[in-house]
Protein backbone atom coordinates (compact mmCIF):
# COMPACT_ATOMS: atom_id res chain seq x y z
CA UNK A 1 0.00 0.00 0.00
CA UNK A 2 1.27 3.43 -1.14
CA UNK A 3 0.19 6.52 0.67
CA UNK A 4 0.98 10.02 -0.09
CA UNK A 5 0.93 12.91 2.22
CA UNK A 6 -0.09 16.06 0.72
CA UNK A 7 0.39 19.31 2.98
CA UNK A 8 -1.65 22.20 2.02
CA UNK A 9 0.63 24.65 4.59
CA UNK A 10 3.47 26.11 2.71
CA UNK A 11 6.51 26.21 4.70
CA UNK A 12 7.52 29.05 6.53
CA UNK A 13 11.37 30.55 5.07
CA UNK A 14 11.97 30.17 9.04
CA UNK A 15 11.63 26.35 9.23
CA UNK A 16 14.64 24.60 9.99
CA UNK A 17 15.93 22.50 7.28
CA UNK A 18 16.69 19.80 10.13
CA UNK A 19 13.03 19.73 10.61
CA UNK A 20 11.06 17.67 7.95
CA UNK A 21 7.74 19.51 6.44
CA UNK A 22 4.84 19.10 8.74
CA UNK A 23 2.72 16.24 8.08
CA UNK A 24 5.17 14.06 6.55
CA UNK A 25 6.28 10.81 7.39
CA UNK A 26 8.08 10.79 10.78
CA UNK A 27 8.10 14.70 10.82
CA UNK A 28 7.46 14.84 14.42
CA UNK A 29 10.64 12.87 15.64
CA UNK A 30 12.65 15.19 13.06
CA UNK A 31 11.30 17.99 14.96
CA UNK A 32 11.60 16.77 18.27
CA UNK A 33 15.47 15.94 17.55
CA UNK A 34 15.98 19.46 16.34
CA UNK A 35 14.81 20.56 19.70
CA UNK A 36 16.39 18.58 22.15
CA UNK A 37 20.14 20.23 20.51
CA UNK A 38 18.82 23.47 21.48
CA UNK A 39 18.13 22.88 24.90
CA UNK A 40 20.41 21.70 27.84
CA UNK A 41 21.29 17.62 27.31
CA UNK A 42 19.75 17.16 31.20
CA UNK A 43 16.71 18.29 29.77
CA UNK A 44 16.43 16.33 26.94
CA UNK A 45 16.66 13.68 28.49
CA UNK A 46 13.40 14.30 30.65
CA UNK A 47 10.57 11.79 30.28
CA UNK A 48 7.86 14.48 29.85
CA UNK A 49 9.56 16.32 27.39
CA UNK A 50 10.32 12.96 25.48
CA UNK A 51 6.86 11.94 25.02
CA UNK A 52 5.42 15.82 24.11
CA UNK A 53 7.29 17.27 21.91
CA UNK A 54 5.19 20.50 22.26
CA UNK A 55 6.30 20.80 25.77
CA UNK A 56 9.75 19.87 24.66
CA UNK A 57 8.99 22.85 21.91
CA UNK A 58 7.99 25.55 24.48
CA UNK A 59 10.86 25.13 26.77
CA UNK A 60 13.68 25.52 23.47
CA UNK A 61 11.52 28.64 23.13
CA UNK A 62 12.25 29.55 27.04
CA UNK A 63 15.85 28.65 26.73
CA UNK A 64 16.60 30.30 23.10
CA UNK A 65 14.99 33.79 24.30
CA UNK A 66 17.08 33.87 26.91
CA UNK A 67 20.12 32.93 24.99
CA UNK A 68 19.04 35.94 23.27
CA UNK A 69 19.01 38.07 26.22
CA UNK A 70 22.04 36.85 27.20
CA UNK A 71 23.82 38.05 23.64
CA UNK A 72 22.45 41.19 23.51
CA UNK A 73 23.24 42.36 27.07
CA UNK A 74 26.93 40.91 25.84
CA UNK A 75 26.93 43.23 22.99
CA UNK A 76 25.27 45.95 25.07
CA UNK A 77 28.07 45.79 27.59
CA UNK A 78 31.13 44.92 25.98
CA UNK A 79 32.37 48.22 24.45
CA UNK A 80 32.39 49.74 28.24
CA UNK A 81 33.33 46.34 29.92
CA UNK A 82 36.07 44.70 27.86
CA UNK A 83 38.79 47.41 27.91
CA UNK A 84 38.85 47.25 31.65
CA UNK A 85 40.07 43.35 31.17
CA UNK A 86 43.13 44.84 29.50
CA UNK A 87 41.75 43.03 26.07
CA UNK A 88 43.22 45.25 22.29
CA UNK A 89 40.98 46.65 20.66
CA UNK A 90 41.21 44.81 17.82
CA UNK A 91 39.95 42.05 20.08
CA UNK A 92 37.43 44.46 21.56
CA UNK A 93 36.01 44.90 17.65
CA UNK A 94 36.10 40.98 17.12
CA UNK A 95 34.13 40.04 19.95
CA UNK A 96 31.41 42.96 18.95
CA UNK A 97 31.03 41.42 16.02
CA UNK A 98 31.19 38.31 16.88
CA UNK A 99 28.13 39.52 19.72
CA UNK A 100 26.03 40.90 16.75
CA UNK A 101 26.52 37.83 14.81
CA UNK A 102 25.11 35.84 17.07
CA UNK A 103 22.01 37.81 18.15
CA UNK A 104 20.68 37.86 14.90
CA UNK A 105 21.44 34.02 14.59
CA UNK A 106 19.48 33.34 17.73
CA UNK A 107 16.48 35.51 16.42
CA UNK A 108 16.70 33.13 13.41
CA UNK A 109 16.61 30.05 15.75
CA UNK A 110 13.59 31.42 18.04
CA UNK A 111 11.69 32.12 14.87
CA UNK A 112 12.46 28.87 13.48
CA UNK A 113 11.46 27.03 17.20
CA UNK A 114 7.96 29.59 17.00
CA UNK A 115 7.02 27.88 13.89
CA UNK A 116 7.96 24.17 14.49
CA UNK A 117 5.69 24.89 17.78
CA UNK A 118 2.93 26.18 16.06
CA UNK A 119 2.87 23.40 13.59
CA UNK A 120 3.21 21.08 16.71
CA UNK A 121 0.65 22.56 18.52
CA UNK A 122 -1.81 22.25 15.43
CA UNK A 123 -1.22 18.53 14.48
CA UNK A 124 -1.66 17.56 18.59
CA UNK A 125 -5.11 19.44 18.60
CA UNK A 126 -6.03 17.84 15.12
CA UNK A 127 -6.04 14.65 16.41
Amino acid sequence: MIMTLTTTARISSDWPCQVKAPGSYDWERSAAKWLRELVPARYASYPALIRHPVLLARHAQIQVQQEVRVARTALQTARAELPLLGLPESVIEHTIKLYAAEVLQLQHIARSVRVVTEALVGHSTGR
